[in-house]
């Protein structure tokens, strides 16, 4: 990989850069490119439609349970081109952008404008910052103990490390895509409408679709909804859950409850995970693991993220929190993860013990 010229590096006694500079260490591999970008949309809609397709062909239970987890990953891929669009950082012209994020939105049944606002305007607007990014925020344990016990239970299911399929689908998807209620959007525009009804309208053909097929080819419309719509649909639940999941938790990444404390923190590299995975398994995530850089900067293409995440990580030697995934990491966090002490600033199991900091001896 060839850097473009750097300054020195900073090191971890200096004081952080402002955001302007770092952000001009990346400028030199900014470039959008609309071939680059139609080719990579076009090949994840192929796909899509072979796995699809795949799920009507093959008769056999297994092999139709099999291609609807496939289509349920390549759905967790048009999607990431979709954010890096809606970002307007996928292609060089904004209306186009709009277009293909709409378009590629439509196999998670994501209303375009809904996820521009919860996503570009509260989460990177205020990362980690309690009170506005509402995107896997921590309870106190005060707050976890003034909830129904019912509502308890779900919090424990939620952040039992098995589950981000459900937390995404209710407290995302359900509460604030799908035709949100005013408590969770007050601000009503038309096109927070017509974006519901458009994913609306795609999950009907889609469902249709399949079951013609079924009727067809003589098959069970049941398992054919089963193996096209509903498994697709619930993988993709499960992908994008545990994504934003491991993104921004983690027993090195704080919250905040105080927006001064939060500013001071330099929250847009202090409270994101750069996660790695062996055999380039993030490479087919479209380089969305390499997150540091994609908060630093948003106007970075998915296709440079690699680089700008690596030039980071030279230029701010061990101030990025790096982890290398494993199943056993991941389940170790969801059981210390579970509330969050914003006076002591640690994570803490359910009855408030301290889980994470230096009063934690594990």
């Amino acid at each position: 990989m060839i850097f473009p010229q750097l300054p020195d590096p900073i090191l971890p006694s200096a004081v952080m850069p402002h955001r302007k500079v770092i952000r001009s260490w990346l400028l030199p591999i900014m470039q959008r490119s609309s071939a680059h970008a139609l080719t990579l949309v076009l090949l994840d809609l192929i796909l899509f439609l072979l796995a699809i397709g795949a799920t009507i062909w093959f008769r056999n239970i297994a092999a139709k349970l099999l291609f609807g987890v496939v289509a349920g990953f390549v759905i967790g891929r048009l999607f990431i081109l979709g954010h890096d669009a809606c970002h307007q950082s996928f292609t060089p012209n904004r209306r186009l952008n709009r277009w293909i994020g709409r378009l590629v939105f439509l196999p998670s049944l994501t209303p375009y404008s809904l996820w521009d606002v919860g996503h570009n305007v509260v989460h990177h607007g205020y990362t980690n910052l309690k009170g506005f990014d509402f995107v896997w925020h921590p309870l106190s344990l005060d707050e976890f103990q003034a909830l129904p016990r019912w509502r308890q239970l779900l919090e424990r299911i939620y952040r039992s490390g098995w589950a981000p399929w459900l937390y995404y689908f209710i407290e995302m998807w359900w509460q604030r895509m799908y035709f949100p209620s005013r408590k969770k959007m007050p601000t009503r525009r038309p096109v927070f409408t017509w974006d519901g009804v458009l994913v609306t309208a795609a999950a009907m053909v889609w469902v249709a679709g399949l079951a013609a097929a079924a009727i067809i080819t003589k098959q069970s419309i049941g398992i054919t909804l089963l193996a096209g719509f509903a498994l697709p649909f619930l993988f993709w639940n499960a992908m994008i859950g545990f994504v934003v999941y491991v993104h921004h938790t983690h027993t090195n990444i704080a919250w905040y409850d105080d927006k001064v404390a939060w500013a001071a923190a330099q929250p847009f590299v202090s409270t994101t995970v750069h996660l790695t995975f062996r055999y380039r398994f993030g490479a087919l995530m479209h380089n969305i693991m390499e997150h540091t850089a994609h908060h630093v900067d948003m106007s970075i293409p998915l296709y440079r993220l690699q680089e700008a995440q690596k030039i980071l990580e030279v230029m701010l030697p061990l101030r990025i929190v790096i982890q290398k995934f494993s199943w056993r990491w991941y389940f170790d966090t969801a059981r210390r993860c579970k509330l969050y002490d914003f006076r002591r600033r640690c994570w803490t199991d359910f009855s408030g013990q301290p889980t994470s900091g230096a009063e934690v001896s594990l």
